[in-house]
């Protein structure tokens, strides 16, 4: 489903992704460990075609991500792909259920029925009309899993998504997510500082200056 090969990301005289291959098949769940500041969220953003690559090439579904022009990339993106933030990127004066509802809302997308499926999935319902500052952060972070996979996207990219969250809260959060992922047989990427974190994906790398390499 997903194929990089050999990428390559620069800042300046600074190389963030060194020669970077990896291969994802629908209905896996992978982890990407490494430090803070190590490249884990410029690994998503290059896999989305939020961000340029200067060498290597990046297959989603036998389409070359790293040679489509914008507005393929953002067209990619509304219709396949799916976003977990570690700040969740919650619009503050929307309630939860015009939170989720966002994606489909782009895509002219009936929501009404899919909405409160996802809403109630994730064990919100009956919060739909809350807004944003009457939610915990365990709960907020829901209200992003379940805008991320409202439109049933086929791959779903999870960026330090319970790097704010207590113990207990991250640990239903990793369940919610592997969950949904695999009831959907999307394939899926968590990108985390913590090995306890990734112990529940299929397979784990750890992304470093040399490059990305499978653990054990």
């Amino acid at each position: 489903m997903l194929k990089l090969s050999a990428v390559t990301k620069r800042f300046g005289m600074r190389t963030v992704l060194n020669a970077v291959s990896l291969d994802l098949a629908a209905g896996e769940y992978v982890a990407v460990i490494g430090d803070s500041g190590i490249g884990k969220s410029t690994l998503l953003n290059v896999i989305a075609g939020l961000e340029p690559v200067d060498s290597g090439r990046i297959f989603f579904q036998e389409t070359e991500i790293t040679g489509l022009g914008d507005d393929q990339q953002t067209l990619l993106r509304r219709e396949k792909f799916g976003f977990v933030f570690q700040a969740f990127h919650i619009l503050p004066h929307l309630t939860v259920e015009q939170n989720v509802a966002l994606p489909l809302l782009l895509r002219n997308m009936k929501q009404e029925e899919r909405v409160k499926r996802i809403i109630s999935s994730v064990g919100l319902a009956g919060r739909e009309q809350s807004l944003p500052r009457e939610l915990s952060g365990g709960e907020l972070q829901r209200v992003a899993i379940a805008r991320a996979l409202v439109g049933e996207p086929k791959l779903v990219l999870a960026d330090e998504p319970t790097g704010n969250l207590d113990p207990e809260n991250a640990r239903q959060v990793l369940a919610l997510l592997r969950a949904q992922v695999n009831e959907r047989g999307a394939a899926a990427i968590l990108a985390t500082h913590s090995e306890a974190a990734a112990a529940g994906c299929d397979r784990r790398y750890r992304l470093s200056a040399e490059g990305l390499a499978p653990l054990g």
